[in-house]
């Protein structure tokens, strides 16, 4: 297989052509990701949220696991990712119901040789669409936005921060 990438985008072949980047020599090392995704919806739909009595009942709890599945089926999602032995993923919540405002957050974990932002921000995403669905019977119009990488570390480019 070409080792060589397309205009310096490594899952692109010499010619062009998608392909899943061989990590075949690099080291394993502790990688982490942490990814964000940020619900907006009536106050009162966050504080039925809050309370644990929506229509289909524990909306935190479900999207929870909802995300913690969604990290280790990631592969399964994005073509070019490859499985990783995941040793540990994290999903946590901020309600602030005065702005209507429910953040969900991301951490995965490996010693692997590439990185899991993708787990993570899948992770994330999966969750903030489990709220979307779990809470629809009470409000529609509740929006998804900013989701994001927050934060890496590990592998050979390091650590990295979001500065804004």
């Amino acid at each position: 297989m070409a080792q060589g990438s397309f205009r310096g985008l490594s899952h692109l072949s010499p010619t062009g052509d998608a392909r899943m980047v061989d990590v075949s020599l690099k080291q394993e090392t502790v990688r982490e990701a942490i990814a964000r995704a940020v619900l907006r919806m009536a106050p009162r739909t966050l504080r039925i949220v809050r309370q644990g009595n929506a229509p289909k009942g524990d909306v935190l709890g479900v999207a929870r696991t909802a995300g913690i599945l969604a990290a280790k089926r990631t592969p399964a999602l994005i073509p070019l990712c490859h499985p990783l032995r995941l040793t540990g993923v994290d999903i946590a919540f901020e309600l602030n119901e005065r702005r209507g405002l429910l953040t969900v957050e991301a951490r995965v974990r490996t010693v692997d040789k590439t990185g899991v932002e993708m787990e993570a921000l899948t992770a994330a995403s999966v969750a903030a669409l489990t709220v979307y669905d779990m809470v629809k019977a009470v409000e529609r119009g509740v929006t998804i936005e900013r989701i994001q990488l927050i934060e890496k570390s590990g592998g050979k480019s390091g650590h990295w921060k979001r500065t804004s």
